[in-house]
């Protein structure tokens, strides 16, 4: 998939605030730290498209960006070192709760963990949460080039071990680097291959997303349908 555009939609402090459910979402979320701006900046292929800050935390609204007026990208606040949270829990506000169990529009989450990193307990529990609540999700392993290959493969080995029992088919696992786009085709290549499957769901290819006037009728809409999300690729 090439990104031809990206444009800034709003910034959400929660559901109702959201645009309409037109278009398909996908939405990256990770503890705090994990390099989620950095990634988002790569995949989209603009340094300033989400706000790189060296505070843990910084994101703290729904950030939603239209790409190639057919789908949306949503910036999630982190959870962990985030103000508010609690220590060593993932802990996440309300509204990422509501966004991720009611978003009808919702195809999947790219849930971020630091490969770096041994299992952290706040990104089982969430990854537990998700699993929980029959979100579909991906997994994937950031800050590649940071760390030797047999390191990131030991901690994702372990990773996978401690989720292992809770699916007898196990969500799909990608590494990735913000620094050297390792993984940038790959993360794209699923967010085109559900756009591709939701196409053939429809029967026909995905809308551009509504003129102004006609978001509120459309978001409407899409509320009283509550469609169930596409049952693509889901890990469960």
């Amino acid at each position: 998939m090439d990104i031809s555009s990206a444009i800034f939609e709003c910034s959400a402090p929660d559901l109702d605030s959201c645009p309409d459910e037109s278009l398909p979402e996908f939405a990256f979320i990770g503890r705090s730290n994990v390099g989620k701006s950095s990634l988002l900046n790569a995949l989209a292929g603009q340094a300033g498209l989400a706000r790189v800050s060296p505070t843990p935390g910084f994101t703290k609204l729904i950030n939603i960006f239209t790409m190639n007026k057919t789908w949306r990208l949503v910036d999630l606040p982190g959870y962990g070192f985030a103000a508010g949270a609690r220590k060593d829990s993932a802990q996440f506000n309300q509204a990422v709760v509501n966004y991720l169990k009611h978003r009808t529009n919702l195809c999947s989450v790219f849930a971020l963990i630091e490969s770096g990193l041994p299992p952290q307990e706040n990104d089982v529990e969430f990854v537990e949460w998700l699993t929980r609540n029959a979100v579909p999700y991906v997994l994937v392993f950031t800050k590649a080039d940071k760390v030797t290959p047999a390191e990131a493969e030991a901690n994702i080995a372990a990773f996978r071990s401690r989720i292992s029992a809770w699916f007898e088919t196990p969500p799909r696992i990608f590494t990735c680097s913000a620094t050297n786009g390792h993984g940038r085709a790959e993360l794209l290549g699923v967010i085109g291959e559900l756009m591709a499957a939701i196409a053939a769901e429809s029967g026909a290819k995905p809308q551009a997303a509504p003129a102004a006037g006609q978001r509120r009728s459309a978001n409407q809409l899409a509320r009283a349908n509550r469609k169930r999300r596409p049952d693509l690729n889901r890990p469960w």
